[in-house]
């Protein structure tokens, strides 16, 4: 069994560890997350919140992650510790979300929210860095056991939130809901702190003992936004990401009010598509370290994309979960196979810079679906939304044929044919 799985993954079993030890910690930043978003309404009921003060407290934690994912990937590479970064994420954002059941109005939720929000985009470029960095010819599957982690923390901490929620009150539920967090900061402290050493530069770039020089770090970074093929990639996944969030967002709204679903059979769809995407990253991230991204990016948005499309007309509720969990299984394998790409054609000593820019893109396209979207609902009803979704996914398919077929382990803006 062990020996099939390393023929798989091209990754040492005695390697696993530190891979499923960074997911962990993903997971764990998810997991605060999505605790304080099943909260939300009894914090709202507890305090007297109104919606549209429940609804600023979302957009804080939103605005927070979008202006903290610049700053972090500067910091990153320039001092070149991302294990540190890691574990400051974990402990700030678990310590705000047990700080959080001491509220007694917003005034004290606001910069909390911040914390957490700002935290759980601190954590992305110093984690995907630090695994390309060690594993350059596994990106594709150390990274899907980076997103499976993701995954697994936003399905067990709202689980793990509504049972304490049964015997406790919020306050108590988020402080202990915060300890596990803790308990995955402190293991990536004493298991990886050795290995937090900066990114070896690329040819010419000085090498320094800290990580680099701002003068240094600024070049690498005019050279990263210059490169076309980063540019096609963070656009890609801006597309992509937009139509995942706009799933997330507006399919329970369209099982409710057009599909008529029951609450019950709206978490089992729900399920399905979180389930499809923790079955599907493992394989297609170890299956693009054999045969390249753009072949499982493309299939993955195809099919996501003519899915999308296709449900709007089926009307049988077995289907559709069955076709959902087909749609998650797809459309996330994507994502660590892009994630993959990015690092394979970033130069090593910016590599958190380039996570952070692909992010901050996400953050953008993502925030003006959430405009749009609702506006085109209101005028024009939910199905019409899902079209929109399909064409977000169409051109992210056309994206990817602009960019080159990144073999694994090929790194750095070094292809002249890539540039400007």
């Amino acid at each position: 069994m062990i020996a099939a799985i390393e023929r798989l993954t091209g990754l040492e079993w005695k390697n696993q560890g530190t891979v499923f030890l960074v997911g962990l910690g993903h997971g764990g930043i998810h997991w605060t997350a999505a605790t304080l978003y099943l909260l939300l309404p009894f914090i709202t009921r507890d305090l007297g919140l109104s919606y549209t003060e429940a609804g600023m407290l979302v957009a804080v934690f939103h605005i927070s992650a979008f202006v903290a994912n610049f700053a972090s990937g500067l910091i990153v590479d320039v001092t070149g510790r991302r294990v540190v970064f890691q574990v400051l994420s974990l402990a700030v954002g678990a310590a705000a979300l047990l700080a959080s059941g001491y509220a007694q109005g917003i005034w004290w939720l606001v910069p909390m929210v911040v914390l957490i929000g700002a935290t759980n985009n601190l954590w992305h470029p110093p984690a995907i860095s630090f695994l390309s960095q060690h594993y350059p010819r596994q990106r594709g599957y150390t990274l899907s056991i980076h997103a499976l982690g993701a995954n697994t923390g936003d399905a067990v901490a709202p689980l793990a939130a509504g049972a304490l929620l049964v015997w406790l009150s919020w306050r108590q539920t988020a402080s202990l809901n915060a300890l596990p967090v803790f308990l995955v900061a402190g293991l990536i402290w004493f298991v990886l702190l050795k290995r937090d050493t900066p990114a070896k530069p690329a040819a010419g770039a000085e090498k320094t003992e800290h990580g680099m020089g701002l003068a240094e770090y600024f070049d690498g970074l005019k050279a990263l936004v210059k490169d076309r093929a980063v540019l096609h990639l963070s656009l890609m996944a801006g597309f992509r990401t937009m139509a995942q969030m706009g799933l997330l967002i507006f399919l329970p709204l369209y099982l409710a009010d057009v599909m008529g679903m029951g609450p019950f059979m709206m978490g089992v769809t729900m399920m399905a598509l979180q389930v499809g995407g923790m079955c599907a990253t493992p394989v297609a991230g170890a299956w693009s370290d054999r045969i390249g991204r753009r072949p499982v990016v493309l299939g993955g948005l195809s099919i996501t994309t003519v899915l999308i499309v296709v449900l709007t007309v089926v009307q049988n509720e077995i289907v559709f979960v069955g076709g959902v969990a087909v749609m998650g299984f797809v459309m996330y394998a994507a994502r660590p196979v892009i994630h993959s790409w990015m690092m394979d054609l970033a130069p090593p000593e910016v590599a958190a810079s380039a996570t952070s820019v692909m992010f901050g893109v996400q953050a953008l396209f993502t925030t003006v679906m959430l405009m749009v979207s609702g506006a085109i609902a209101d005028a024009w009803g939910l199905g019409v939304v899902f079209y929109l979704l399909a064409a977000s996914m169409l051109a992210a398919n056309v994206l990817v044929y602009l960019l080159p077929n990144q073999l694994p382990g090929e790194s750095g803006i070094n292809h002249k044919n890539n540039r400007e």
